[in-house]
Formats: C-alpha cells, structure tokens, sequence
C-alpha cells in the first residue's frame, strides 16, 4: 500500500519517489526561490520558462493589486473589458499582428490556433485542407491537439487514442500538398527536446507557401532569445503566433494566439451564419492577468530587460563553452538565454539536477540535459555561480 505523503498529485513527476518536505518553496524574491528549510534556492529555470523579471517584481504585484481591487473577472464571451483590450492592442504592435485571442496556458493558445486553422479553410471553402505539418522533434503542449502536434514519444505514447498524425516537416514535398491546413514550427529554439537548436535554413521555405504558417512564441517569447519574439530574425512571416508562459512576466496564468487580418476576417458574418470561432475560456482575457501582462511588457523598457537577456547569453556562452571539453559533457547547446547542457550516462541529469539543488539552484533535467533558462533580471554573478555549481557536481 502507497504512503500517502501529500493530496497533491505534481505534473511530470514520480509520486512514489517524491519528498515533499525536501522540495517545497514557501516564497519567492527576485531571482530566488525560498524553501521551506529556510533556503534561498536561484531559479535557473524561471519556474519552466515564465518568470522574466524576477519573481514578485513591486511593479507587477502593485498592478495585480489595484486591478483586483477594481475588476477581478469579467467574461470575454459576448463582452469585452478595457484592460483586455489594452493588452490586445499592445501586444499586436510589438509582434506586428493584427488581433489577439486570449486564453490562459499555452497549450490552450495551440489548441485555439489548430481549431482556427481548419474553420479558416472550412470557411475558405477548402475543407480538405485538415492536416497539419510539424517540426521533427516537436513539443506544444499536453492537450490532446498540441499533444498531436508533438514529436516526444515519452510526452504522448500513453495517449495515441486521443490524438491526430501529424506529418513531419523532412521534406519540401510536404508543403505543396492540398490537405496541409497549417505547419507550426517552434522558432530557433526546441526547448522541451532538450534545448534543441533549429537551423535556421528550415524556415526559409516556408515563406509564401499556401499552408498557413503557426509560430509557437511560447517557450521563446518575451526576451528568452535576446530580441522579444525570436523568431524576429528569421525569414518567417506567421499567420499565427502562439504566446504564453511569459506574457504576464510569470506571475499569472495567460496566454494568448495572436493572428492577421485575413484570419479574424474569415470569421466575420451575419450571426445566422454561423461564422465566428466556436472556442473560449472562461478565464480568457483575465483583467488581473492582463493587467499584470502590461506591468511586465512596461518593464521590459524602463529596466532595459533585452539588453539584460543579451548579456546573460555572452556570459552563458563563454560558460557553455568552458563545459564542451568536460568528459561528463556530451553536448552544450544554446540561444540567448536559454542553454542546455546534455551529460553522458543514464539518469545523469536527474542526479546532476539533484545535485545542482544542495548547492542552491533549482532546475530540471530533460533527459540527461539540464537546462539553464534563468529569469532575465538575473546578474552576471548569478550565471557564473550556477555553471561553478555544475563544473563542481560533475567533478
């Protein structure tokens, strides 16, 4: 019979193995996590990439607060809310879209770009056009659609029955069939399959293709890659991009699929037609959540976070580089400021993450990478002391 230790049963994680009383965070300050030995623990994985200034930051916490204080929820069915819209507004000028779908994790911004996708070919009168065209070694999520989207056996193989074939993205062939809807690429970085680098020549052919063309912003978004969206530097033009994690600077659950005119107008019409998206949230649009996503997108000026993120990755690059050599090292990889160091030998990430936690930093293995995705108000002495930490466990 299983001992039961806690009622709270934790995403991606062994119950049996589990000790609460050794992993439990009690409260949080700038880069840190505090346990509940009394611990400072630093973030090196930003809480799995969504804390961007700092965790607690007095100007997202004062923005949460006076919007709880005036209108905590409102729905977005059938009704709007000014802070919403503020936030659509400001979003769709800094990645140069056109409109903004809100919703609250990210894989529920995939599941509402998969469902828009094919009502839009529906619509267009191109119903054959349901298949969708994924990148080799994909991940977007644990909802069955962005599950089916995904290319990580460990992360679907239980779920076969609830998902959808994707067709992977090996050839140009692919993307010249009449029954593609869409092709959805994580930009630069593949962070859940261990911090994967795209060449970047993938993307090229992809411009001026029928198919529409998702960018999943998720992971990336928000600075992580040194500039604000990442795929800004590659020939992309999305139909769609998907954000999340980041948006609201981590402090809140909000996501949200961002999308160009052609898309929103194709749901347009009078009401006995049946046009418009048939799909929402009930939190979609979230005023405290939105309020605290324009807190930290006003921070990434007055603090200057981008030029912050390029510094955290010419440090972490000249670390990463350090660690190449190593004979526990199999590869190092990396984009601005997301790394991935990649050990030799079974369950040698999990022990190396262990590790990495007695000596105070907190992060997960993928396999056998262990990640380094810090918040990006993290100081230069921060990422030094994390990789002095690793070159000490793996010693």
């Amino acid at each position: 019979m299983v001992q039961v230790r806690s009622r709270l049963w934790l995403p991606f994680t062994q119950m049996q193995s589990f000790d609460s009383a050794s992993r439990t965070f009690v409260a949080a300050e700038g880069t840190e996590l505090i346990d509940a030995r009394g611990r400072r623990i630093f973030d090196a994985v930003s809480s799995i990439w969504t804390i961007v200034h700092g965790h607690c930051h007095p100007t997202i916490v004062k923005a949460i607060a006076e919007q709880a204080a005036s209108l905590d929820h409102a729905t977005t069915l059938g009704a709007t809310n000014p802070v919403a819209e503020r936030l659509a507004s400001r979003l769709c000028a800094i990645a140069k879209m056109d409109y903004a779908f809100f919703a609250s994790d990210g894989a529920s911004a995939i599941e509402a770009a998969i469902k828009m996708a094919l009502q839009y070919w529906q619509q267009r009168g191109e119903p054959q056009r349901r298949r969708f065209v994924r990148l080799v070694d994909a991940y977007h999520g644990d909802t069955a659609g962005a599950m089916s989207l995904s290319d990580i056996a460990v992360f679907k193989s239980h779920y076969d029955a609830i998902t959808f074939e994707a067709l992977p993205y090996t050839s140009l062939e692919v993307l010249d069939r009449d029954d593609v809807a869409a092709v959805i690429v994580e930009p630069i970085v593949q962070a859940a399959a261990g911090m994967r680098i795209v060449d970047k020549r993938a993307y090229d052919a992809l411009a001026d293709r029928t198919p529409l063309t998702i960018v999943d912003e998720i992971a990336t978004g928000f600075g992580r890659t040194g500039t604000m969206f990442a795929h800004e530097g590659l020939s992309l033009r999305p139909d769609i991009v998907c954000v999340g994690k980041g948006l609201s600077g981590g402090a809140l659950a909000l996501s949200a699929t961002l999308v160009r005119a052609p898309i929103y107008e194709a749901f347009l019409g009078a009401p006995q037609e049946r046009k418009q998206f048939f799909h929402g949230h009930s939190f979609a649009g979230n005023p405290i959540a939105c309020a605290a996503a324009l807190a930290s997108l006003e921070l990434f000026e007055m603090e200057r976070t981008l030029e912050r993120a390029r510094e955290i990755a010419k440090v972490t690059r000249e670390r990463l580089e350090r660690l190449r050599q190593h004979a526990s090292v199999a590869d190092v990889r990396g984009a601005g400021a997301m790394a991935g160091v990649e050990l030799r030998g079974e369950g040698s990430g999990r022990q190396a993450a262990d590790a990495l936690y007695e000596r105070g930093h907190f992060t997960r293995a993928i396999g056998e990478v262990v990640q380094f995705v810090p918040p990006l108000s993290t100081r230069d002495a921060q990422v030094h002391a994390f990789f002095d930490a690793l070159e000490d466990a793996l010693a």
